[in-house]
């Protein structure tokens, strides 16, 4: 099932457009997208577990995408961004006074999604005195606003996701069984980056076109030797973190051809006893911009200047000094050196 040949080509059926942001070919994200049709015809829960960065929340709308509730709402939340006090607020809604400050009524996430899909992000997030409640929506289908006694009856469809360990936050009591065993009725795994390595260049490609177009600018090739270093860097923040780096390849390349600093990829976030060891993207790419100004004296522009050696324009030199605070040192007298 090629869907990203057939997406970009432009040939492929209704169904497949439901597919339209999920790029690959690779055995391992196959075997997801078969679970994923096999399951989505249901009402039956998914949890969605994979690394940060895997691409869960697009997995969670395919599922509602090819599903009988697809022209129903598909309605999101991410429990780790919502203050734990306003969550149940959110979740279930409120009544006009029913604490300081609710001076509507509210509608909550839950009654928005009824007879449509809703998607709750990293699951194991939500406090423990919010679990009962939901457990109740998944088996009882019913809740009740924060500050009302009546209660609602409601058809909706939950998928969740998480990057944690719910089965060892149950051995640490920080989450309910009964949530887990009601939540992972279906789960599905998806594969970090490095176990789909095939995937690494419909991906690039697809960022590419896609990153090109918002900047207009044209990438008509991505040397051989980029695309080799791409492919076998392990990608610990899987597909966001080459998403973020295309993003700034296409930024740093003045012509046609893709620039990747390879440096960015020859020191990865370390997992294990080598972490402390490690560096990140953005401390490669500042130490590469803080070298290249040294070289040139801070001088940013003109034919000698860290722009020109760099490749790109005096503007996005100080957006990215900027952003990765780099400040010019001080200049000390000589006089004054000598007398300290």
């Amino acid at each position: 099932m090629e869907r990203f040949a057939r997406l970009r080509s432009g040939d492929q059926d209704d169904r497949d457009r439901q597919f339209d942001q999920i790029v690959g070919k690779s055995p391992a994200l196959e075997a997801v997208l078969e679970q994923v049709e096999c399951v989505a015809p249901t009402n039956s829960t998914v949890l969605i577990q994979g690394e940060t960065g895997t691409g869960k929340e697009l997995i969670a709308k395919a599922i509602h995408n090819i599903s009988p509730r697809y022209d129903r709402p598909y309605v999101k939340l991410n429990c780790a961004a919502i203050p734990s006090g306003l969550l149940e607020s959110d979740l279930f809604g409120h009544e006009r006074g029913a604490f300081t400050g609710a001076i509507t009524q509210k509608t909550g996430r839950v009654e928005l999604a009824h007879q449509g899909t809703l998607f709750l992000d990293e699951i194991g997030d939500i406090p423990l005195e919010l679990q009962p409640k939901l457990l109740r929506v998944l088996q009882e289908r019913e809740f009740e606003r924060l500050g009302s006694t009546r209660t609602q009856k409601i058809d909706v469809r939950l998928v969740a996701a998480t990057h944690r360990n719910l089965e060892g936050m149950i051995a640490d009591n920080q989450f309910r069984s009964d949530l887990y065993y009601r939540l992972s009725v279906f789960p599905i795994e998806v594969p970090p980056l490095r176990e789909r390595a095939g995937d690494i260049p419909l991906l690039v490609d697809h960022f590419v076109h896609e990153f090109g177009q918002r900047m207009n600018k044209t990438i008509e090739s991505i040397p051989a030797e980029v695309m080799e270093a791409l492919t076998r860097y392990t990608w610990p923040g899987n597909i966001r973190e080459l998403q973020n780096l295309v993003e700034r390849a296409v930024i740093l390349s003045p012509g046609s051809v893709l620039q990747v600093p390879l440096q960015y990829l020859r020191n990865p976030v370390a997992h294990g006893p080598d972490k402390g060891r490690s560096r990140t993207l953005a401390a490669a790419e500042r130490e590469h911009i803080l070298e290249t100004l040294k070289e040139s004296e801070w001088v940013l522009s003109g034919r000698n200047g860290a722009a020109t050696r760099l490749g790109i324009n005096r503007s996005t030199l100080q957006f990215r000094m900027r952003k990765l605070g780099i400040v010019r040192p001080e200049v000390r007298w000589a006089g004054r050196d000598s007398q300290a």
